[in-house]
């Protein structure tokens, strides 16, 4: 522990610490006495004197030098040199190693067959000016991992994102996927939701292609003139269905170790049924411009000097992908800092230090500003400074093609994270700009509260402040959309950091959704401009160097920022968990529901209205193809008063744990408190997992099926509202309820520790 303690006049003399003020608050740290926060604060002044914006850019120059994909040597030097700078500074560190299902090309061919032939390149020149985008000998090409293998002639249909909507569009047109290969481009939704919604609508391959309009030369100069995409720029990436299943897709729920049990390759959940490739705007334009049929609506139309349609019985192109399904090496490099007077309670730090190419931007700009944290903290150490807790750093291979380094690591060791660990701080990508953050609801006073004390380099505001400006600014624009105002208006008034839901896409998902510890996610961004280059072999130092963070300032800001996140975890006396955000934002989406149920009943109505009264066919173009819609279910009444209720029993007791943590108690109350404090973001999980897909266990956010990477909330319920599953919503209005309840128990449980 940091700081003086205040001792009582008691013959006792029993050491008291302080469980904190309100989140928020800036004069009171969460967890900490007044005087402990005072002191913890003068501690992360002199972490901050340790960081190096030269350090972050070298060690990025470094990393960045060779393709860096899981399995390649440089992957693997990355590692080994992670190790060592650990080692260097102080840490207890090793690497963990995983055999992971990791398919890489073998054969890979894409041709448009008719009415003229052109056959993709697949591969991306290099850049002049940029010297490592010419260093690709053993990178990947176009690729997207876990598609299925096929063979495959066939015409080709537009598809416009590829989402369901598109779909619903695309049959009133009376167009049909059905034995054909569609061609989607990049956006709207995960890329992975692309082909296999193409698969469950009947087609037999998947083209995605990034579009100009979207990331190219119709949002800003392309590179080497500006950040935008190039010609011949491809976004790779994963399809591997991750909102079913995160890890390997051969060792299900457990660590890919040597010797584990792996299922067969034909009963892996989560690898697609067809082949699927990734081209570039330079090479769809060959696939597109020949296509007939429909004009796609105006929405469908991106920047290319074409007029886009639909197709469906003209042009036809030939897909080939055939894949070595082996396993490759995963090397996790684990740092541990044994705390001093709570080592069972861990706060543990990650980054993923693998790309797709070269990875500047993605992942290696948050990577080395991670390992700017543990330099600094490093440092500390030296000085004669210890944690109250554990620290652990992460830096995970394979998390590009799947999350696998962080899900098999945080599989093998499930049992122990979940008695020890307090919460799981990551980040991933960084740029120049705003801090962006999602969080459990528990977390985010002490989010709010680093954020306050961070000063943002290019104003004299705080990053806190700059990103709430931010977000009224936004807000304020003409067209801002009814939900960003409303969540504006909320962030002004509680005075708070906007903090977004955990969805997925990252390496928290299994920490926070299938373990149940409490998760942050951070990062900067919105000014820098790397989106041009994401997943694509343009992804350098020198792109990163001219336009992502020029001068390496905003590593520093995420190490500033982050590290204070790890200090105070670490050091404060009582767990720094508040609970009235929990009980408050469950609240509001308990509401949301019962929108969501009313605006159900008010659509299926009105569209059983129309087509009643034949109005789709009257306003059709009678020289057009086109159908009306299908009749959709009428929602029947939704009971969530058991939702309601709980929700109410946690926010009493949200408040009076926060009367109590207002209050100096002693030390063995607070060490008491935080080990219960511990087990809260465990009770909200269950057993059952959500539907389809039990790896998901958490109850109150999860990626959602049909978005990706996006945050669904109460996602047993309201994904079954929006998908008509009647009796699966009342089941799990339940089973929430349930949850919610157990976490109130363990936070009553947690308020009499504090009050006794």
């Amino acid at each position: 522990m940091t700081g003086v303690r205040v001792k009582l006049a008691a013959s006792a003399a029993l050491a008291i610490v302080w469980a904190g003020g309100a989140a928020g608050q800036q004069q009171d740290l969460i967890g900490f006495s007044p005087q402990d926060g005072a002191a913890e604060r003068a501690l992360e002044a002199r972490f901050d004197v340790n960081l190096s914006a030269d350090a972050i850019r070298d060690r990025m120059q470094l990393m960045a030098a060779e393709p860096n994909q899981v399995g390649s040597p440089h992957d693997k030097a990355n590692a080994e040199y992670t190790l060592a700078q650990f080692k260097a500074w102080g840490w207890d560190a090793h690497i963990e190693t995983f055999s992971v299902l990791y398919p890489t090309p073998k054969t890979e061919l894409l041709q448009l067959v008719s009415p003229t032939a052109y056959t993709a390149t697949l591969t991306e020149p290099p850049i002049p000016g940029d010297e490592t985008s010419a260093r690709q000998t053993g990178g990947l090409p176009a690729w997207n991992a876990y598609g299925g293998d096929g063979d495959v002639t066939a015409p080709l249909v537009y598809v416009n994102y590829g989402m369901p909507a598109d779909y619903a569009a695309l049959q009133r047109m009376g167009v049909s996927v059905k034995g054909k290969i569609v061609i989607a481009r990049y956006g709207a939704g995960w890329r992975g939701l692309k082909p296999k919604l193409a698969y469950e609508h009947g087609a037999v391959g998947c083209i995605i292609y990034s579009d100009p309009a979207d990331d190219g030369y119709g949002a800003a100069d392309a590179y080497p003139k500006g950040p935008a995409r190039p010609e011949q720029g491809i976004q790779r990436g994963s399809v591997q269905d991750m909102p079913v299943e995160a890890g390997d897709p051969l060792t299900p729920g457990y660590g890919a170790v040597e010797g584990a049990p792996r299922i067969a390759l034909a009963d892996a959940k989560t690898i697609l049924h067809i082949p699927v490739i990734p081209i570039s705007w330079g090479e769809a334009v060959h696939f597109l411009a020949p296509l007939g049929g429909p004009v796609a609506p105006k929405p469908w139309r991106g920047a290319l000097p074409i007029t886009y349609h639909v197709g469906g019985d003209g042009p036809a192109a030939h897909l080939v992908i055939q894949a070595n399904w082996d396993q490759k090496p995963l090397y996790d490099v684990i740092a541990v800092m044994k705390g001093a007077s709570e080592p069972d309670q861990w706060i543990v730090r990650g980054n993923h230090r693998d790309g797709w190419v070269f990875g500047a931007q993605d992942p290696l700009a948050g990577q080395t500003a991670m390992m700017e944290e543990a330099r600094s903290l490093g440092a500390l150490a030296k000085g004669g400074w210890r944690p109250a807790r554990t620290i652990v750093y992460a830096s995970w291979d394979g998390e590009e093609p799947g999350l696998l380094g962080s899900t098999e690591w945080a599989e093998t060791h499930a049992k122990e994270l979940q008695s020890k660990a307090v919460v799981y701080i990551n980040s991933d990508t960084n740029d120049r700009g705003f801090l962006g953050v999602e969080a459990s609801y528990s977390l985010r006073g002490l989010v709010d509260q680093a954020a306050a004390d961070v000063p943002d380099p290019e104003t004299s505001a705080n990053v806190r402040d700059r990103a709430l400006a931010r977000l009224e600014v936004d807000a304020a624009e003409p067209g801002a959309s009814p939900e960003l105002k409303t969540r504006a208006a909320e962030a002004r008034r509680a005075g708070q950091i906007p903090v977004g839901d955990l969805g997925s896409g990252s390496d928290y998902s299994p920490f926070v959704e299938h373990l149940g510890i409490a998760a942050i996610n951070l990062g900067f961004g919105g000014e820098g401009q790397s989106g041009g280059v994401y997943h694509s072999a343009y992804d350098t130092f020198e792109h990163y160097a001219r336009f992502g963070d020029p001068g390496f300032v905003y590593g520093v800001v995420l190490a500033k920022t982050a590290g204070r996140m790890v200090l105070r975890a670490a050091d404060a006396d009582v767990a720094p968990l508040r609970f009235d955000n929990l009980a408050d934002t469950v609240g509001v989406e308990v509401d949301e529901l019962k929108k969501l149920v009313a605006s159900r009943r008010e659509q299926a109505r009105e569209v059983d209205r129309l087509l009643d009264a034949k109005a789709y066919a009257l306003a059709a173009d009678p020289t057009l193809s086109s159908g009306p819609p299908d009749r959709e279910d009428v929602a029947p009444e939704i009971d969530l008063g058991p939702l309601e209720q709980a929700t109410d029993r946690l926010r009493a007791s949200a408040r009076a744990y926060d009367v109590a943590a207002a209050h100096p108690v002693s030390k063995a109350q607070a060490a008491k408190a935080s080990a219960i404090l511990q087990g809260v973001e465990q009770a909200l999980t269950s057993d059952h997992g959500l539907p389809g897909r039990p790896w998901y266990r958490h109850l109150l956010y999860a990626p959602g099926l049909l978005t990706g990477y996006g945050s669904k909330t109460l996602p047993g319920v309201r994904e079954a509202i929006e998908n008509g599953q009647w009796d699966v919503a009342r089941q799990f209005i339940g089973l929430t309820a349930a949850v919610l309840d157990a976490a109130d128990a363990k936070i009553e449980q947690a308020t009499k520790a504090l009050s006794e």
